[in-house]
């Protein structure tokens, strides 16, 4: 990037925060300007000047992507292609080193409030089985909280969400509302997608603005795509000048992985080789891209999957298919976007749209269980190992397809997409959890590409986006006081590359399993995961003092732990971390077996885990 080209972003923001400041005022209550008198000509009438972002104001496009991993896509490196992602890193800056929660409703309200989820009442769900009745935990977005549509709707923007949602809580979600927990609720003048954590690709549990739809049967990535562009055109039409922000958020590529055959075939025996091998590769490919150090150390397989080799052939057959449907899934979806990108550049809009692309709202999924999953309730009775290779086998051919209504790969597969990391997600203390890659581009700002390592967190990309086009956040939404925003802005990192890291300092929680970082330290202790209870870490009993300590300044993929070697390191850490869980509403401490056991949301008509666990895809169902 050229010296001209950082002046010329530094001088587009000083320009546009300029315009943000005066009409930012136009938003707050004005007194009436004019003159009354007792008659029409004794009067004077005052009409305050509408909103209007200010001129050349640039469009903003999230994308966020669901359970992939760092090890997934081709343009951080990985085995899965995705020339779109490429294209827009390519043209603008890879961020190595970016962080989510660990798991997607935490992550979401993070990412569209700028805020720690437990601040903003969401260590949890707003499902009636992952919420509790604490501020930090019932999983009502407060109206103190504004989201980024919010904000840029009183800036000026016309404001679009597009796929899935998964803040809204399950006792609301239904054509009876209340809707001010609806995405329209939350700033977005129009939406359309599923309010639950996951839903049928073919058969979505699709809504349009405050209304359940039914669907097209096509799938559900291509109806959302549709419905993006008729927005941004509709909006063009209009009111040509004016600006829009679009939060693309697909339901891929979480379960159910269903995708066309055409898009899983070109995958045929690609994975033949196995995930062993498919890890030595990526971690090859990502030292010569440069997304990890050079002299970095794949970690040893997770003892709970079995090395590619020791597998039977059968075993072999039925893994490499689930992978083959993942992959075809993962650039099914690329292509997608993709057709949101041309379509902008059709349009003449693409080069002044700032695009920020987070590849996963945590690492790839565990779900699928050893052995993988085709269409089996997640919470419910497992089947013997055995058993369970058997039945999938059984049903091998409607891996990918609508019949695959539960369809997750194995957990040798998600070890595999989060390389170079370890464990999963869910879990909050592992960089294999949480770190994801992130792309920020700008084709009329940046022009050249990068990679940037400086430490980040979803709750920085808020207002990173508020500094890129020069607004400050609100003091108030439309006369409601407003929390001061906990994020820190990356655009510091996209002129200054090797800067040091802003961002110091940033807890991790998701139901037992925890982490604290600082300054690159970082102190983290597990917890065991019911739905991998036949795994030997499920089955390992949890010891509240087992913290583990690692230096990611020089062990970025968490392989050496330094627990023993420095206590007073991990006796100040955890310290810090009842600090931070004190002051961002984190307590009390909820863990798994409080979830499973059925401990939390204890209210009136609350049926069984089974039954509640429905409406993680269903969740206005009865």
């Amino acid at each position: 990037m050229t010296r001209k080209h950082l002046l010329s972003i530094t001088a587009a923001a000083a320009a546009l925060s300029v315009a943000a400041q005066a009409y930012a005022q136009q938003q707050q209550p004005q007194a009436f300007q004019g003159k009354i008198g007792r008659t029409l000509a004794q009067s004077q009438e005052y009409w305050p000047e509408p909103v209007r972002a200010p001129a050349g104001a640039p469009n903003i496009v999230w994308i966020l992507l669901d359970d992939v991993g760092f090890g997934a896509s081709s343009a951080f490196g990985g085995g899965v292609s995705t020339p779109v992602l490429e294209q827009l890193a390519n043209q603008g800056l890879r961020y190595t080193n970016f962080h989510t929660t660990a798991i997607c409703a935490p992550t979401r309200a993070s990412l569209l409030t700028g805020k720690n989820s437990s601040s903003v009442h969401m260590a949890g769900f707003s499902h009636t089985i992952l919420s509790a009745g604490f501020p930090g935990w019932d999983g009502r977005l407060p109206s103190e909280d504004g989201t980024i549509a919010e904000i840029l709707r009183d800036r000026g923007y016309n404001t679009f969400a597009v796929g899935k949602y998964g803040l809204t809580p399950d006792e609301e979600a239904s054509d009876a509302g209340p809707f001010d927990r609806w995405p329209t609720g939350k700033g977005f003048d129009h939406f359309f997608g599923f309010l639950g954590s996951q839903t049928d690709q073919y058969k979505p549990d699709l809504v349009e603005d405050q209304a359940y739809v039914k669907p097209d049967g096509r799938h559900l990535s291509e109806q959302i795509t549709d419905k993006a562009i008729a927005y941004i055109d509709r909006q063009r039409d209009a009111a040509p000048d004016k600006p829009f922000f679009l939060y693309y958020a697909p339901g891929a590529t979480h379960a159910p992985h269903q995708v066309a055959a055409e898009w899983s075939d070109k995958y045929r025996g690609k994975f033949d080789a196995g995930w062993d091998a498919y890890r030595a590769e990526v971690f090859a490919r990502q030292k010569k891209l440069g997304v990890i150090p050079a002299n970095a150390k794949l970690p040893d397989r997770n003892p709970d999957i079995k090395a590619w080799a020791a597998l039977s052939p059968d075993e072999k057959t039925l893994y490499a298919r689930f992978m083959e449907v993942y992959a075809g899934f993962l650039t099914y979806t690329d292509h997608e976007i993709g057709r949101l990108v041309d379509h902008l550049k059709e349009t003449k809009q693409y080069d002044n749209t700032i695009f920020i692309v987070i590849v996963g709202d945590n690492g790839a999924s565990k779900e699928g269980t050893l052995n993988g999953d085709i269409d089996r309730p997640l919470v419910g009775k497992p089947l013997p190992e055995a058993d369970n290779i058997q039945y999938n086998l059984r049903k091998i051919n409607e891996i990918g397809t609508a019949d695959a209504i539960e369809g997750n790969y194995p957990l040798g597969w998600a070890q595999a997409m989060n390389t170079p990391f370890r464990l999963w997600k869910t879990d909050a203390n592992s960089e294999g959890g949480t770190r994801n890659p992130l792309i920020i581009s700008y084709a009329k700002g940046i022009r050249q590409g990068g990679i940037r390592t400086q430490y980040g967190h979803v709750v920085d990309i808020l207002p990173t986006t508020l500094e890129l086009i020069g607004v400050t956040a609100p003091d108030h939404i439309r006369g409601v006081a407003q929390q001061p925003i906990q994020g820190t802005s990356l655009a510091y990192s996209i002129t200054q590359p090797k800067a040091p890291s802003r961002h110091r300092l940033q807890y991790y929680y998701i139901f037992g399993s925890r982490a604290i970082y600082q300054d690159g330290w970082k102190a983290s202790l597990a917890y065991p995961y019911p739905l991998t209870a036949n795994t030997a870490s499920g089955r390992k009993p949890f010891d509240e003092n087992a913290w583990e300590l690692y230096d990611l300044n020089t062990d970025f993929n968490e392989r050496v732990n330094l627990a023993a070697k420095y206590p007073d390191k991990v006796k100040d850490l955890r310290a810090l971390f009842e600090q931070q869980a004190q002051e961002h509403n984190l307590y009390p401490l909820i863990t798994w077996d409080d979830v499973f056991a059925g401990k939390i949301h204890q209210t009136k008509g609350r049926k069984s885990m089974e039954e509640e666990s429905r409406k993680v895809a269903h969740p206005a169902r009865k």
